[in-house]
């Protein structure tokens, strides 16, 4: 028996690890199709059989930024029709969403991919990067800061407010 097989590992889980897997062999890519990500889980072989449910967990139960059907995890984010990316700390997702699953538990996934949980909190972290490094108004965020450093921000304001009448 292959030892990375997990026979009750979570569908949403393999998608997410089958997408993970896509980015990591495709720096320079930025998202992917539905098929895929169906694909590339299926080449993967994390379970024995081709299970229906991947294709749907991809396409509406894992997407963050859609409406919950039911499912309710935040581990894709669409970022246009049929194309998908790991969804990551910063991006816009339905309200309904909120709290639910965006990475696999550590305990119920294969071993051997373990690894993916640490890669992505270190992509994620470099994606909102950046994101905030090409965006210039949140690129000023924070500066400033030592102008009040050694004041409270209140007291700041109002001594800048002293001579005002």
């Amino acid at each position: 028996m292959n030892p990375k097989i997990l026979s009750k590992i979570k569908v949403a889980d393999e998608v997410w690890l089958a997408t993970a897997l896509l980015h990591r062999e495709n720096p320079s890519r930025s998202d992917f199709t539905l098929n895929e990500i169906v694909e590339r889980a299926a080449k993967e072989g994390i379970i024995d059989e081709r299970r229906p449910g991947v294709y749907v967990h991809a396409a509406l139960h894992c997407v963050a930024n859609r409406p919950p059907k039911p499912g309710r995890y935040r581990m894709l984010y669409e970022t246009r029709p049929k194309h998908r990316r790991l969804f990551r700390l910063g991006d816009n997702y339905d309200p309904q969403r909120e709290g639910s699953k965006i990475t696999p538990e550590v305990d119920e996934i294969p071993r051997v991919y373990e690894y993916l949980l640490k890669w992505y909190e270190d992509w994620s972290r470099s994606q909102v990067e950046k994101a905030i490094q090409s965006d210039p108004l949140l690129a000023l965020c924070g500066s400033g800061r030592e102008l009040w450093a050694d004041e409270h921000a209140d007291e700041y304001v109002a001594r800048l407010r002293a001579g005002w009448e």
